[in-house]
């Protein structure tokens, strides 16, 4: 078979009954589909092996001597075949002038420069490509920057003996500082959450009035029992 100049990437769908291939892009790999073209002796071979499952005989020997005969010409059949889907396909692309390459036209060719865009890359294209990059790359070092900026570490005890915890709760938090911050109402010592002044002794809280009738202890004076009712002791 003589030398066919085209893509080095394709694909045979041929069977006894015709021809057909699937030339590829050397650069992207898009493809063409060439027309399908009816093999004669396929087909009528096919019909003679159709006849013979209905009526066997002379037939079905027939039809089997056909694909015998179609299979010894197949491969000049197939030549040919194959040099007239080429033609076909050369249509629908073109070949770089600079390293030789088959490509599809829609997005491979440049046609300003008549090479492929391998040796001959789009200029719009790269620096939009370039441009969305470069936004992107932007992007990234500014979040960096902010990270670096952020403190993340200065409540984070660093001795040797420290254990990282998780930060209390902001209910728990807010608690605390209050304890932290409470004073006798007497001589004005700190007492946390002691329920006497360790300075002077003085009730931190006073003590909630009981119920005579239930012992019940409500949280703010009143002047019935909010358990059964009874009248609380002034």
């Amino acid at each position: 078979m003589t030398l066919i100049r085209f893509v080095r990437n394709y694909d045979d769908l041929s069977t006894d009954r015709g021809s057909q291939f699937k030339f590829y892009c050397d650069k992207c790999g898009n493809g063409y589909l060439s027309s399908f073209q009816t093999s004669t002796i396929g087909t009528a071979g096919s019909l003679l092996r159709a006849a013979g499952d209905l009526f066997g005989g002379w037939a079905s020997s027939a039809g089997n001597s056909a694909y015998e005969i179609q299979r010894q010409v197949g491969g000049k059949a197939h030549d040919d075949a194959l040099n007239r889907a080429v033609e076909e396909a050369k249509a629908h692309f073109h070949q770089c002038s600079r390293c030789g390459k088959w490509v599809c036209p829609e997005v491979c060719w440049n046609a300003a420069a008549g090479q492929c865009e391998d040796c001959a890359p789009d200029y719009n294209e790269e620096l939009a490509a370039s441009h969305a990059q470069a936004k992107a790359d932007a992007a990234r070092e500014q979040l960096n920057e902010r990270a670096r900026q952020t403190d993340y570490a200065s409540k984070i005890d660093m001795g040797a003996d420290s254990v990282l915890k998780a930060p209390a709760p902001p209910a728990q938090a807010a608690e605390a500082e209050a304890a932290a911050q409470a004073r006798c109402v007497s001589c004005g010592a700190q007492v946390g959450k002691a329920k006497f002044c360790p300075e002077c002794g003085t009730p931190v809280r006073p003590p909630r009035p009981t119920c005579p009738s239930c012992g019940h202890q409500p949280e703010a004076a009143t002047k019935f029992c909010p358990e059964c009712g009874s009248k609380m002791q002034a």
